[in-house]
């Protein structure tokens, strides 16, 4: 979890953000933050992490709820590349290869410069 606070707190894309939920045990995490980016959107954070486990969703999206790009690793898309591994964008899924929150955050970083 410290990670995950550890780039939020750094990365200037990053206006402010929330935990809105925190639950940890002797061998696992669970965290969901809402972080308001600098450009008026949102990205929201989901982690569970464990000595065997790493599930997420990143949800990056529009203030008014439009999605933008999701990121998960959920496996129920299995002819992908990157299986499990995978991104929504539009209504269009497509192999992912920013599978941690500094990936995507790159990538953020990347889209609003080519704006």
């Amino acid at each position: 979890m410290l990670k995950t606070l550890e780039l939020l707190n750094k990365h200037e894309i990053i206006k402010s953000y929330e935990i809105q939920d925190f639950r940890q045990g002797p061998d696992f995490y669970f965290l969901i933050v809402r972080a308001d980016l600098n450009n008026s959107t949102v990205l929201y954070i989901r982690e569970y992490v464990s000595e065997d486990e790493y599930h997420y969703p990143y949800h990056w999206q529009e203030e008014n709820g439009t999605l933008l790009v999701r990121w998960d690793n959920a496996p129920h898309h299995p002819g992908l590349k990157t299986f499990p591994h995978h991104k929504h964008v539009g209504e269009q899924i497509l192999p992912s290869y920013e599978i941690t929150l500094e990936d995507v955050i790159k990538y953020i970083v990347a889209c609003l410069e080519e704006l």
